[in-house]
C-alpha cells in the first residue's frame, strides 16, 4: 500500500506542476496580448498589502473604505476586459482535477485536521482492488443504456409476468435512480440484481458506479469470488493486506458481481455475512451495496446462510432482471 500510495502521490504533484505551470503561461500569453490586465493585477496585489497593512497598524475606516472602492473598481474593469474578450474568471486558474483537493490528494478539515480526499481513495481502490472492473465505466453509462436491447412483448408463461423485458428493465432503471438521487437516505433500500447472464446486471451496477463517482463517493467494485478470497487469505496471514476488510465494510458504494460464483463454505458465508450486516449497521456514516447474481431466491436460501437472504428481503429492493441475451444485439 505505502508503495502504491508513493507512486499516486507522485503522479499528483506531476500533474499539479504541469497544471500551474499551464495556468501561469496562459496568464503570461494573456498578458503580453493586453497589458492593461497585468497592470490591474499588480494594483489589486498592491492594494490588497496596503489593506492587510492597514488593518493591522490603524483600523482606519476611511482609509479601508477608499481601499475597498478602488478594489471594487480594478476588479469591475477587470470583469469587463475579460466579458469583451469572451475569457472566463477561471482561465487564469490551474484546472485542477479535484477542485476539493486541488490534486494534492488531501484536504484540510474545519477542525485544521489533514484527511485523504475522496479522490486519492478512489485511486486507491481502483489501483488495490477494482483492477479492471472499474475501467468499463466509459462505456457502461446510462448515456450508453438503450431499453430497445430489451423485447417489448410480455410473455407471462415464460416469465411469470405481464410485463415485458422493456418494461421491466424501465422500471428497473427508474429503481436505480431512486438510489442514486437518495443515497445518503438512511432508509433507502441497498439493490439485490437477480437474473441470467446477459441481462444487463453488470451494465447497470457500473452505471451507477459512474453516477456516484460524480457526487464523490468512493465505490470499490468486485467479484464475490475475489472479494471473499481476499478476506480469507487475509484471515490466514496469506497476505498482509490489512486494508481490505476496512475498505470492503467502509466504503461508500460496495458492489458485489456474480454472487453464486464462488465455491461456498461456511467460512465465506460467515464473511458475506459480516460484511452485508456490517455495512447494514454502519453508524458513522451512510454505506450503500449493491449484489448482483445469477441465482433466484431458492437458490439463494439453498447456498447461505438463512440470516444472509433474511437482510436481502428486509434491506435490499429486490430486481428481477429477464429475457434474452443482450450482449450481441445491436440497435
Amino acid at each position: 500500500m505505502d508503495i502504491v500510495l508513493k507512486n499516486i502521490l507522485a503522479q499528483y504533484d506531476k500533474k499539479r506542476v504541469q497544471e500551474e505551470y499551464a495556468a501561469q503561461n496562459r496568464k503570461n500569453e494573456l498578458y503580453k496580448k493586453y497589458p492593461r490586465l497585468q497592470n490591474i493585477d499588480d494594483k489589486l496585489s498592491s492594494l490588497a498589502i496596503s489593506t492587510a497593512k492597514s488593518l493591522i497598524s490603524n483600523n482606519d475606516k476611511n482609509l479601508l473604505q477608499e481601499l475597498n472602492n478602488n478594489i471594487n473598481k480594478l476588479k469591475e474593469e477587470k470583469k469587463k476586459i475579460l466579458e469583451k474578450l469572451n475569457i472566463a474568471e477561471d482561465y487564469f486558474r490551474p484546472h485542477y482535477e479535484c477542485s476539493f483537493c486541488k490534486d494534492t490528494g488531501y484536504i484540510t478539515n474545519s477542525d485544521y485536521s489533514v484527511s485523504m480526499c475522496n479522490c486519492l481513495k478512489q485511486k486507491l481502490y481502483n489501483e488495490q482492488y477494482n483492477k479492471s472492473n472499474i475501467s468499463n465505466l466509459d462505456t457502461q453509462n446510462f448515456n450508453n443504456f438503450s431499453d430497445l436491447l430489451y423485447s417489448d412483448k410480455p410473455d407471462e408463461a415464460k416469465y411469470n409476468t405481464k410485463l415485458s423485458p422493456r418494461e421491466n428493465i424501465n422500471q428497473i432503471k427508474d429503481i436505480c435512480f431512486k438510489f442514486i438521487d437518495n443515497f445518503n437516505d438512511k432508509n433507502q433500500k441497498n439493490l439485490l440484481f437477480i437474473g441470467n447472464t446477459g441481462l444487463g446486471k453488470t451494465f447497470l451496477s457500473s452505471a451507477i458506479a459512474n453516477e456516484m463517482l460524480k457526487k464523490g463517493k468512493n465505490v470499490l467494485y468486485q467479484t464475490a469470488s475475489v472479494m471473499l478470497d481476499s478476506i480469507i487469505d487475509y484471515r490466514f496471514g496469506k497476505t498482509n493486506d490489512s486494508n481490505i476488510l476496512k475498505s470492503i465494510l467502509n466504503v461508500d458504494l460496495l458492489i458485489i458481481d456474480d454472487l453464486g460464483t464462488e465455491n461456498p463454505n461456511n467460512l465465506k458465508s460467515s464473511e458475506l455475512f459480516n460484511i452485508i450486516n456490517t455495512r447494514l449497521l454502519n453508524q458513522n456514516k451512510v454505506t450503500k451495496t449493491i449484489i448482483s447474481t445469477n441465482l433466484n431466491l431458492r437458490n439463494l436460501y439453498s447456498n447461505y446462510d438463512e440470516r444472509i437472504v433474511s437482510r436481502f428481503i428486509g434491506n435490499y429492493d429486490i430486481c428481477y432482471f429477464f429475457g434474452e441475451d443482450i450482449r450481441f444485439k445491436r440497435v
